[in-house]
């Protein structure tokens, strides 16, 4: 028999989801209806992106490197949480004593460096934000790093009290077999700095580890990051004569300069970072786009800070006693903090614009979710209104013909 029941590979009943070729094909079909555009574009005025002035971004004063060495301070902080750690594992520093040096040190992360980009004139506004932006990755790092460290001493403290527990696994030949890594055997400088250059935010004696280093894998990341790049050039070309020649020069496709952006970072560059460091935990984000919320949108897009609010903002307060809504507008506010942090100390401009874009959406986020549950619940009772008032109709259609 030649002839089966089945349907057509396009429909969704299929079951068929490799549509590699079509992806591909509309690939080659946009790179070759834009290469038309790009000719000209060049022809007509020339090469706009100067790697000069992109590095300009970077540096006013080339002899003078100040972002660079806000970042190289930034090992002192490190080295002084590791010192307060293990001053707290050997008993010479009360629990009281070590949260007040760890909150001066958390303190310092943050102050220092604003001061110094507000007080040096030579750094400009784009190092400013990579001085800082690390600065304030440190700072999360740093607080995680201090709140595990802390979990395990209670730990510790709580099997103190208990039976001494029984001996590790014996292989045959007698040896001890290797186990994870315990507190504070996790307190050295090798485990400290995995911890800072790994792609997330969550502090662990143990992460999951990868087996190897994939090379293909590595290699196809780094491409892509070089291929973003090159896109993000390409706009640039496209978008200098649109803002010179527009009267309304704000429109310019910067949604799709932060898509690019979004890939070159949450995929290509922290994949290529997990796999030089064999970390295994690679969700970096989730489905965002498919958000029918800001609320859901905001717990999608990023997630190692998402998991860093849940950790170590959130369910602390949830603890304590705060409610559920005030602990997200909490969590919305310290977000608005740093994002104005971010944005008003490079630029040297305090508006609080950011804060407000940021703090502004708790209201119509918690409104919005509001009616929808409201909407819903109206919604199911018309429902159950309208088929009790229909069946009653039947039933007296019945009785009475």
């Amino acid at each position: 028999r030649c002839h089966r029941l089945q349907d057509s590979l396009l429909s969704s009943a299929s079951g068929y989801s490799n549509y590699r070729g079509i992806l591909n094909w509309c690939v080659v079909m946009l790179v070759l209806s834009n290469a038309r555009l790009f000719l000209e574009n060049l022809i007509k005025y020339g090469i706009l992106v100067d790697p000069i002035q992109v590095i300009s971004l970077f540096l006013k004063d080339p002899y003078s490197w100040p972002s660079l060495c806000l970042v190289i301070v930034s090992n002192v902080f490190i080295l002084a949480a590791l010192f307060i750690e293990k001053k707290l594992a050997l008993g010479c520093f009360s629990e009281r004593m070590g949260s007040v040096l760890h909150t001066l040190n958390l303190l310092t992360i943050l102050c220092f460096p604003a001061l110094v980009v507000l007080a040096v004139t030579s750094i400009t506004p784009v190092g400013a934000v990579l001085a800082l932006g690390i600065h304030t990755i440190l700072f999360l790092k740093l607080f995680s790093f201090k709140d595990v460290n802390w979990w395990c001493r209670e730990k510790r403290q709580a099997r103190a009290t208990r039976t001494r527990p029984a001996p590790g696994p014996q292989k045959a030949n007698g040896d001890v077999a290797p186990s994870a890594v315990a507190y504070p055997a996790n307190l050295t400088y090798k485990d400290m700095y995995y911890f800072i250059f790994a792609p997330t935010l969550c502090y662990e004696l143990n992460f999951p580890r990868s087996p190897r280093i994939r090379k293909r894998f590595l290699l196809r990341r780094l491409f892509e990051m070089v291929r973003h790049l090159c896109l993000c050039v390409l706009f640039l070309q496209w978008m200098v004569p649109t803002i010179q020649n527009s009267m309304k020069p704000f429109r310019v496709p910067n949604h799709l300069i932060w898509l690019i952006f979004f890939y070159w970072f949450f995929h290509s560059s922290l994949n290529v970072i997990a796999e030089v460091m064999q970390f295994g935990d690679r969700e970096f984000y989730r489905d965002w786009w498919n958000s029918e919320s800001v609320t859901y949108f905001w717990q999608n897009w990023n997630i190692p800070v998402h998991k860093w609010c849940i950790r170590h903002f959130y369910k602390p307060m949830m603890k304590r006693g705060l409610g559920k809504y005030p602990a997200q507008v909490a969590v919305f506010l310290a977000s608005a903090f740093f994002h104005e942090y971010l944005v008003s100390v490079p630029l040297k401009m305090f508006r609080l614009w950011a804060f407000m874009g940021m703090a502004a959406q708790v209201g119509p986020c918690t409104i919005l979710m509001h009616c929808l549950k409201r909407l819903a619940y109206n919604f199911t009772f018309l429902q159950f209104v309208i088929d009790f008032c229909y069946g009653s109709m039947c039933f007296l259609r019945e009785k009475h013909p």
